[in-house]
């Protein structure tokens, strides 16, 4: 073999093998366009603002008015996939990533969400492990999950690569909202692929009775803190607990909330320039 062919062959081999090494790194980097997760991997908070309305106007002026991400209440309300669908596609681009507070933490409200370009599953009333499991399993595609590569608006949302970078981008959170659930904090917070561990502040009192300034009551979230902590995992509550220790992902007011605040803090200020 000649010197120039020894040459050449080395050149292809370095070149061959930079491919594989490009394949590799693009392969484990997929690209991050769920800015909320983003945040929250880099040590960051970040805070939802609720939407009950399947009104598009509505929606959008959340989705722009500064949030991280929206948390779009399924759970309790009125709305269908068909209206979140059409939400999510009507503020295509806004500075807030859509999330959604599915019905149920059923294969088919996990999948239609995601399908409609949720970036975010937050799973209510989860009260066992294999609740947590199977919802990690139904947010994420294969090899990591069973979700189904059906239909849907995902790909003119996060674009024609979703299938291989969904699963990198998807927040799951499961919102534990009695004792029983609390009990298995440390199970549920174990889970691979769940991300945030959320502490119903409204449940955990409806559920036992106790007072907000109850020993009883702060012994729970606590429980629920001290687990999330020990895997790693984020704490969730809302975003009136902004100062408390461990906490980072924060759920705000509804569209209503809001509207009725805004429209007394200006009248309040301009008041003494009108007669009512």
């Amino acid at each position: 073999m000649t010197t120039k062919r020894i040459i050449k062959l080395s050149v292809v081999f370095i070149i061959l093998g930079m491919m594989e090494t490009s394949t590799a790194f693009m392969q484990e980097q997929q690209p991050m366009y769920n800015t909320a997760k983003q945040k929250l991997m880099e040590g960051k908070s970040i805070i939802g603002g609720t939407v009950y309305t399947s009104d598009p106007n509505i929606y959008c002026a959340m989705a722009n008015a500064g949030f991280d991400f929206t948390w779009i209440e399924m759970q309790h309300s009125p709305l269908t996939h068909s209206d979140v669908a059409r939400m999510i596609r009507a503020c295509k681009g806004a500075t807030a990533v859509p999330f959604v507070r599915v019905p149920a933490a059923t294969p088919g409200d996990i999948q239609k969400a995601t399908d409609n370009g949720a970036l975010g599953i937050i799973l209510p009333m989860v009260e066992s492990v294999e609740e947590a499991k199977a919802a990690v399993r139904y947010a994420k595609y294969p090899p990591e999950g069973r979700r189904s590569q059906g239909g849907g608006q995902y790909g003119v949302l996060w674009g024609s690569d979703y299938r291989a970078t969904a699963n990198e981008n998807i927040v799951i959170v499961a919102m534990l909202e009695s004792p029983d659930a609390v009990a298995i904090a440390d199970d549920i917070a174990a889970v691979p692929g769940i991300d945030v561990v959320f502490a119903a502040s409204g449940d955990l009192g409806s559920f036992t009775g106790y007072s907000r300034d109850d020993p009883r009551y702060e012994s729970l979230i606590t429980a629920i803190h001290d687990a999330t902590v020990k895997h790693g995992k984020k704490l969730g509550g809302p975003l009136q607990w902004y100062d408390r220790a461990g906490f980072n992902f924060f759920q705000a007011s509804s569209e209503s909330g809001l509207i009725r605040s805004g429209a007394e803090a200006l009248l309040k200020t301009f008041k003494g320039d009108y007669e009512y």
